[in-house]
C-alpha cells in the first residue's frame, strides 16, 4: 500500500497561479506528499483587476516553501492567456523532472461589476484568465500525459459561482460555469487514456482575492470597512457559520481528486463550500 503521506512520490504536477493563494498552498502540499512541481504565475497586476496580484518575489517564496517541504520546483513567470509561454514552461519543467502526471488549472481573478457597468475590457480580461487560461493550461500539458500512457489527473479550480448565479459578477460567473462544461467534455475525451478530469468549487477562501483593502469596501457601506465587515458579509452565505475557508481546505480536495484514492472519479463538480450551495 502506498504511504498516503508520500502518495505523489515520483510524480510531477503543473500548477498555474502558483505564486500565492490557493496555488501556493497546492504546490507546497503536493511537494510535501513527494511531488516535483512546475509552477507558473503572471507575477504582475492586470489593468482591470481591482486588487494586487502576486509578484516575482511571491513566486520565489513559493519555491522556498516547496523546497522547505522537501520538494523541488521549476517556477517561471507566464500569463495563462499565452499558450506558447505555458507550453515553454511545461517543456522546461518536463526536461528537468522527466514527466508530467497532474495539471492543476488554478489561476484566476475576480473583478466584479454588474453587466450594465461592465466594460468589454473587464469582460475580456476575466474570460481570458479564468476560462481561456484554463483551456491553455490543459493544452500545454495534456499531450505529454497522453504520450506517457500512464494515466493522470486534471483538476480545474471553478467556484460556487460555477454552479449557481451571483449578483454583480457576470464575467466571473460565466467563466466559472464555462470551465465546468469544458471539464465535462474533456473528461469524456481523456477517459480512454485513463486521465481523469474534475472541477473543485470553493466558496470564499482566505486569499488576497478577498483579503485586500478593496474587497471590504465593495461589500460594506462603511467608509472604513475592513476584514471584520467583509466577514459579516460573507459569513451568512455558509450554513456552517464560517466567513471563509483556508487554502489548505481546498488543497485537501485537490490532492484527493488527483490521487489513486479517486482513481475512478472523473467528470465531477466537487464543492468545498461549508454548505453554501444549499442556500
Amino acid at each position: 500500500m502506498t504511504d498516503r503521506n508520500r502518495r505523489y512520490e515520483n510524480k510531477v504536477v503543473f500548477i498555474t497561479g502558483a505564486a500565492g493563494g490557493q496555488g501556493r498552498e497546492h504546490a507546497v502540499r503536493f511537494a510535501a506528499a513527494g511531488a516535483k512541481v512546475i509552477g507558473v504565475d503572471i507575477c504582475e497586476g492586470l489593468p482591470d483587476c481591482y486588487y494586487p496580484l502576486a509578484t516575482e518575489e511571491d513566486l520565489a517564496e513559493t519555491v522556498r516553501l516547496v523546497e522547505a517541504a522537501g520538494g523541488a520546483m521549476h517556477a517561471a513567470k507566464g500569463d495563462v492567456r499565452d499558450l506558447a509561454r505555458l507550453r515553454e514552461v511545461v517543456r522546461e519543467g518536463v526536461d528537468r523532472f522527466g514527466r508530467l502526471d497532474v495539471i492543476v488549472a488554478n489561476a484566476g481573478i475576480y473583478s466584479p461589476s454588474p453587466t450594465q457597468f461592465l466594460t468589454s475590457e473587464q469582460w475580456d480580461e476575466t474570460i481570458g484568465v479564468n476560462l481561456t487560461g484554463v483551456f491553455n493550461a490543459v493544452r500545454a500539458g495534456m499531450r505529454r500525459m497522453i504520450e506517457q500512457n500512464e494515466g493522470g489527473a486534471i483538476v480545474i479550480t471553478s467556484s460556487t459561482a460555477g454552479l449557481k448565479g451571483f449578483y454583480g459578477c457576470p464575467a466571473y460567473n460565466a467563466a466559472k460555469h464555462g470551465v465546468v462544461g469544458f471539464m465535462r467534455s474533456l473528461a469524456l475525451e481523456l477517459a480512454p487514456n485513463q486521465i481523469r478530469v474534475n472541477t473543485v468549487h470553493p466558496t470564499s477562501v482566505g486569499t488576497p482575492m478577498i483579503l485586500n483593502d478593496s474587497f471590504p469596501k465593495l461589500v460594506s457601506p462603511e467608509p472604513d470597512a475592513g476584514f471584520d465587515q467583509a466577514a459579516e458579509f460573507l459569513r451568512p452565505q455558509q450554513p456552517m457559520d464560517i466567513a471563509w475557508l483556508q487554502p489548505g481546505d481546498i488543497s485537501d480536495a485537490v490532492l484527493w481528486l488527483c490521487s489513486e484514492e479517486a482513481r475512478w472519479v472523473t467528470g465531477v463538480t466537487l464543492p468545498v463550500d461549508a454548505g453554501a450551495l444549499l442556500k
